[in-house]
């Protein structure tokens, strides 16, 4: 198996020292602008999301005239994140302290919740509370909103609410932000939904300050770790053989093995008999330690001892065992490998995990964003972290072909956006702006024909928001079925792209829609490009599948590359020659009838270039390649768009004469 991304960073230390008063550097961006009454942090899994809400918290109660703070996580195992912290001992002025009465995330105390969540409004010790999306959900439905006056809610993996009118989560948000005084501050690692729905509507949205910190400023700061790759294997029949077949399981990492949802393709159907299965692959049962839930299981080719944790249990007495004995873990060495299901994802911290072992297809870029990031954490001895996923391919005699092609590309899709936001970017200038002079560095390209980004408005989403819009674009429909390597490149970044983003930003004039489209095309087709030097100290940039001169770059020459083309080359590459057919003719059967935007870039472009290679023949619809079955489409579609706009012209002349 090969990695589809691997990247190297350069372990600045940045990202992990601390200042004067113990705050990492996300964590200092958040505290300047501490003041604000809404604020979002888009920041990645382990940049210390959660102490920046420690030092915002204290700060605003003690300066800011804030009564008391309640914190939201989308489930018990997060809220140790924000258990009793000493911060006083690294400079700041006060330590954050839970009663444990109020850490209504706290397994061994399960009772009145709601009830408990409620009397802390009516009490005047304690200043925190923690708790669980559903309990602060709950609570709200028998409080008024009132009660938040002069509160801080900060509500973690915000991504978790939705602009969609049924979202309770959201409808909090909004209640609170119309009719109180209460302060905000909302923090996710993938501020982007898997269903399309937007997290906040765009006037409420407008209200909060943006603090945001990617995941190559995260990586590229750390200590310890130094390389990340991000990988596929592709198989067919059952996933325990292909398991079972592979050293895709390595026992010497630290690793966390997601099974597939019991309702997927991927699972057999008893979720159970699936983790037994993944134990006898791992080694032979030695002991059993029922009071944390730990299992011992002995390698058989050499005898180590590997230590395995299931977090796939459904009884809640055991879960809660388990998850106990995780909370409290505190050495490399309690635990080998976690076996889970639903849980183990967001907001789980186990610092030592070097290898996220994925089986079956995500629901949403969402959760692959958070599976990646519990084996991204900066630990003392790990210098790499994998993420793998095991991934069905189609079978030509499968029922579900159709499936089976969606699974796969959604997959690739998820690999491209993860390498969109965890590699380096480049700074982009206009010609003009070169030959003015000013600031520059090696990582800055001059574009000829680029647009200067000439409004906040598009200032602002180039510089906070490019990589939810991409994963947007990567999520459509249009886009995934792109993929499949028979759209020519003018089609996505003419047609394609400029539609997605006038969805997603419908308020932004033509010029600034270009602004953007040039920026997302030009950001995404040369992310983590490579400079190459050549014999004669020509510098060139690898870009998709080609070298181009890195003073000859142009918009005109960047919207002739695809910036998919990765998917193309990691599908033929993954798979047998008769499984890539199988995969084209399926995407190609998915297509959408042809528009007249995409049939006009093919006559003009396209079709032509066909021509002179086939020595004057136009496509014909009957062909076996796709993509000039396409080119065929386009045709018909001029003809008749021709024979409409006459026989319209002939009517009103007509008209005219009567």
């Amino acid at each position: 198996m090969n990695n589809i991304v691997d990247i190297k960073y350069d372990r600045m230390g940045t990202s992990s020292s601390t200042n004067a008063l113990g705050m990492r550097e996300m964590q200092a961006m958040t505290y300047e602008v501490r003041e604000r009454q809404y604020l979002l942090i888009k920041a990645p899994p382990a940049s210390g999301k959660s102490r920046a809400l420690m030092f915002l918290a204290l700060d605003k109660l003690a300066h800011q005239g804030i009564k008391r703070v309640v914190v939201a996580v989308p489930e018990k195992s997060i809220g140790r994140s924000f258990a009793n912290t000493d911060l006083r001992k690294y400079g700041f002025f006060a330590d954050w302290r839970v009663a444990p009465y109020f850490n209504l995330c706290d397994v061994t105390n399960e009772k009145n919740k709601t009830d408990r969540f409620k009397e802390f409004f009516n009490q005047h010790t304690a200043r925190i509370l923690v708790c669980t999306h559903a309990t602060l959900r709950f609570a709200m439905k028998e409080m008024a909103d009132e009660a938040f006056n002069d509160t801080l809610l900060a509500i973690d993996e915000f991504h978790h609410a939705s602009a969609d009118a049924e979202s309770g989560l959201g409808d909090v948000v909004r209640r609170l932000m119309a009719g109180t005084s209460a302060h905000l501050v909302a923090m996710t690692g993938s501020y982007f939904r898997g269903d399309g729905v937007p997290v906040l509507r765009p006037e409420d949205e407008d209200r909060f300050h943006r603090v945001t910190y990617n995941y190559y400023q995260q990586l590229n700061g750390y200590k310890y770790l130094k390389s990340l790759g991000i990988g596929y294997h592709f198989y067919q029949g059952q996933y325990l053989r292909a398991l079972a077949d592979t050293t895709l399981l390595d026992t010497d990492k630290k690793t966390i093995v997601h099974i597939p949802s019991v309702n997927s393709r991927a699972a057999t159907g008893d979720k159970y008999d699936e983790v037994q299965q993944i134990m006898d692959i791992i080694g032979d049962k030695v002991d059993t330690d029922y009071e944390n839930g730990v299992y011992t299981l002995q390698r058989r080719s050499d005898g180590k001892l590997i230590k395995v944790v299931d977090l796939v249990e459904d009884d809640a007495n055991e879960r809660n065992r388990v998850q106990s004995f995780l909370q409290r873990m505190s050495g490399r060495d309690a635990v080998d490998i976690i076996i889970a299901l639903g849980t183990a994802k967001e907001g789980f911290d186990w610092q030592w995990c070097e290898h996220c072992l994925t089986i079956g297809v995500r629901g949403s870029l969402t959760e692959v964003v958070q599976i990646i990031g519990r084996c991204t954490r900066d630990c003392e001895g790990k210098e790499h972290a994998q993420f793998t996923n095991l991934i069905a391919a189609p079978e030509a005699a499968q029922d579900r072909v159709e499936v089976a092609v969606n699974d796969m590309l959604k997959a690739i899709t998820a690999s491209l956006l993860m390498e969109q936001v965890m590699a380096p970017s480049w700074k982009f200038r206009t010609s003009r702006e070169e030959a003015e002079g000013g600031e520059g560095d090696r990582r800055t390209l001059v574009i000829e024909g680029l647009k200067p980004l000439s409004t906040e408005k598009t200032r602002h989403i180039v510089a906070s928001d490019l990589d939810d819009l991409k994963a947007t674009i990567l999520q459509n429909d249009m886009i995934v079925k792109a993929m499949g390597g028979n759209t020519p490149p003018e089609v996505i970044n003419n047609v394609l792209i400029p539609k997605i983003i006038k969805e997603k930003y419908p308020e932004c004039t033509d010029d600034e829609l270009e602004e953007v489209r040039q920026h997302v095309i030009l950001d995404t087709i040369t992310k983590g490009g490579e400079v190459v030097v050549g014999s004669d100290g020509t510098r060139f940039l690898k870009l998709s599948n080609r070298f181009v001169n890195i003073d000859h770059l142009s918009i005109k020459l960047i919207d002739t590359i695809n910036p998919f083309q990765r998917a193309y080359e990691i599908m033929s590459k993954s798979v047998t020659a008769p499984v890539l057919k199988i995969i084209q003719d399926t995407i190609a059967e998915q297509r959408m009838s042809i528009t007249k935007e995409e049939a006009v870039v093919l006559f003009r472009s396209e079709i032509p270039a066909y021509m002179e290679k086939s020595g004057g023949k136009l496509p014909e619809p009957t062909d076996p390649n796709p993509q000039v079955r396409r080119l065929a489409e386009a045709i018909a579609f001029v003809r008749n768009e021709k024979i409409r706009h006459m026989m319209k012209m002939t009517y009103e002349k007509e008209g005219g004469n009567a």
